[in-house]
């Protein structure tokens, strides 16, 4: 009985994804033969944090699309994006959201860098590394900011996550909403890692 109930909670897990027509991965697999109820609260965290109310279904599936990408999920990666489009997204936000994850991945280990290194040549020198997506992003300054925001929290990089966090409250974002985006996350990296 227990197998059958797992089995179904890892086959709905999926689905919140878009990953319905995929079979059950060895980790999850592990999970469900096991009967561990971890499962059980992995599903709830996913249906949850897609559902937060301060995000719409297309927020979320363009923060999923931008963990996918900076997490190297490919197949979460082609979901989100269609469950995006799905819920309106254009080509163009697709690709920003795409975008904004490289530039943070370049961003947040150079930042990173200066802020443990700590010296005064690094912090006062240029980046160098163009930025001009962040000028007028398709996306809003705002989403583009709390998309940054999301993906600098999963990069562990201090600097750039109080930036975009100042930033994002400087466009009325409520804290609610950097929570809910930053707990999407943060939940959708621990979904990858048994994908």
């Amino acid at each position: 009985m227990f197998a059958t109930t797992n089995q179904d909670t890892a086959i709905q897990l999926l689905e919140a994804v878009g990953l319905a027509e995929q079979p059950v991965s060895e980790k999850l697999q592990a999970l469900v033969n096991a009967d561990a109820r971890y499962l059980k609260d992995l599903k709830i965290n996913v249906t949850n944090s897609l559902g937060a109310a301060s995000l719409s279904k297309k927020e979320a599936y363009l923060i999923g699309l931008a963990v996918a990408v900076n997490e190297r999920s490919t197949i979460l990666e082609a979901s989100f994006g269609k469950l995006a489009v799905q819920e309106g997204a254009s080509e163009k936000e697709v690709a920003e959201a795409i975008s904004c994850t490289s530039l943070m991945s370049a961003n947040n280990v150079y930042y990173r860098f200066r802020h443990f290194v700590n010296k005064e040549f690094y912090t006062a020198t240029s980046a160098g590394i163009r930025m001009s997506i962040m000028a007028n992003p398709v996306l809003g300054k705002e989403f583009f900011e709390l998309l940054s925001l999301v993906i600098s929290a999963l990069n562990g990089c201090e600097m750039c996550v109080t930036s975009h966090e100042e930033a994002v409250v400087k466009h009325g974002t409520e804290p609610q909403r950097v929570l809910d985006a930053v707990r999407l996350g943060a939940v959708l990296r621990s979904l990858i890692v048994l994908l």
